[in-house]
């Protein structure tokens, strides 16, 4: 009942799970499922699954039934692992043909009181990755793939996105390896992201990245020219602005540490992710500056700390100082900062002047090193605060917290301060990206009175 070397491979039997995972079955069960097929392979010596008949199926599930034990919840589980077989992963004609459902043929028959409670019946995307299959197959790549990244410095988000985009892809390309696919494969992928899954412009550019930096990076073989792929339109968006008036509402209900953050994001036209990040040496005080370090792009730039926020900031160091203290007498007070500078300066990670201006309120496990140290502030609390007191405040506008760094920069240009000082204090590359801002001032030659407001003055008596 059994043969040494059957005729299908390794290769075989793990594309046969990969197959068995995307209908949503438990790995649990695709273990089983996987066994019951090869048990059926190594059921009759010598004869291809491909040329199988019917008649062999019935006789493999008749001598199961007569074993002692063998219960009838394990035949229909047998039955499902030969259906998945036969109809998903081998595609075989006499499996896959539509026949009228009064009129079905008999090899149909030996699966029509399969229950499919196990399947899911919703349409996942092709691309969708599976279980933990291309880490197994590919850890050798993604642990190059970690290394480089890391190497550059890359935040960990980065280095998730860039992971999660190479398991897409191989996913979709049937778990190929990525040595045998190539630019012709990159664009296929693409093209479906824009046409199929309907992605924004900005997500399938993050796509591209990825599969660029692991050619070019990890394996060694450059992509080259992809040629024209259909790429995913980007919209035109004009960008949130509140008043001034909407802005002073906004900060008054937002209290506390959020509060602060708020006003900071404000203040200093900082993105989300440059407050929650400051440290304690970025603060100077007597310059009323914030320095930004690392920021989009790798840049770092100076812009304004507002006197307003001046004493509540202050104040709110000497808690964090308290709980700095704290850790350092139990010997949790190191940061992360970046792996190259630890080792040129060991003792930096638990100085005063690298601890988080937003510390966490508890310690957390860094996900790379493993080691357990406080780190910032999740940044989804001070979002939902925000929209929470928009909500208050009953604005109508889509609030988030980039819209403050909209007002920051709109409200500038208001004042008269000239375009190319508010793209530094922005850190923007190009002046292009900040004139967007002089779109919803409505400016930049005269401000445009409406033609209606002007027929109404018209007709007032003199």
């Amino acid at each position: 009942m059994s043969i040494k070397n059957p005729p299908e491979t390794k290769d075989f039997w793990l594309n046969y799970r990969t197959s068995v995972l995307r209908q949503g079955i438990s790995e649990a069960k695709a273990e089983w499922y996987v066994t019951w097929a090869e048990n059926f392979a190594k059921f009759q010596k010598g004869v291809p699954l491909r040329a199988r008949t019917v008649k062999q199926i019935k006789d493999f599930l008749s001598n199961l039934e007569s074993q002692s034990g063998f219960e009838a919840w394990q035949v229909d589980q047998v039955k499902k692992a030969l259906r998945l077989l036969y109809v998903d992963f081998l595609k075989v004609p006499w499996a896959t043909r539509k026949t009228p459902q009064v009129n079905k043929s008999k090899e149909q028959f030996i699966f029509s009181k399969v229950q499919n409670s196990d399947v899911l019946l919703k349409n996942e995307f092709r691309d969708t990755p599976v279980s933990k299959e291309v880490v197994l197959r590919y850890a050798d790549i993604i642990k190059r793939l970690r290394t480089e990244i890391r190497s550059r410095h890359y935040s960990i988000r980065t280095e998730q996105a860039y992971e999660d985009w190479v398991r897409r892809f191989v996913t979709f390309h049937y778990l190929k390896s990525p040595r045998d696919l190539g630019a012709n494969a990159v664009k296929e992928y693409l093209e479906y992201l824009a046409e199929i899954r309907k992605i924004s412009a900005s997500t399938q550019n993050q796509a591209l990245n990825a599969l660029v930096f692991l050619y070019d990076q990890v394996l060694m073989e450059p992509l080259g020219s992809i040629g024209d792929f259909a790429r995913a339109k980007r919209p035109k968006r004009l960008p949130v602005v509140l008043t001034r008036k909407e802005v002073n509402h906004l900060l008054e209900q937002v209290t506390g540490i959020y509060g602060l953050m708020a006003g900071l994001l404000y203040g200093g036209g900082l993105r989300l992710m440059e407050c929650v990040r400051l440290r304690i040496k970025d603060v100077d005080f007597g310059q009323s500056q914030i320095i930004v370090r690392d920021g989009k792009g790798k840049k770092d730039r100076i812009t304004i700390l507002p006197d307003r926020y001046k004493q509540a900031l202050a104040s709110h160091l000497l808690q964090v100082k308290g709980i700095y203290e704290k850790d350092r007498k139990e010997g949790l007070a190191a940061v992360y900062i970046w792996p190259s500078l630890e080792r040129k300066y060991p003792h930096a990670a638990r100085e005063w002047i690298w601890q988080y201006v937003f510390p966490s309120n508890k310690l957390s496990v860094d996900p790379r090193s493993r080691t357990v140290r406080r780190h910032h502030i999740h940044e989804n609390g001070l979002q939902k605060a925000i929209k929470s007191a928009a909500r208050e405040n009953g604005l109508t506008k889509q609030m988030t917290s980039h819209a403050l760094r909209h007002s920051f920069a709109t409200h500038l240009l208001e004042s008269g301060y000239d375009i190319r000082t508010v793209q530094e204090l922005l850190g923007h590359a190009d002046v292009s990206t900040t004139m967007i801002y002089t779109h919803v001032l409505n400016k930049p030659g005269l401000a445009v009175k409406s033609p209606a407001d002007e027929s109404r003055l018209s007709e007032q008596p003199a």
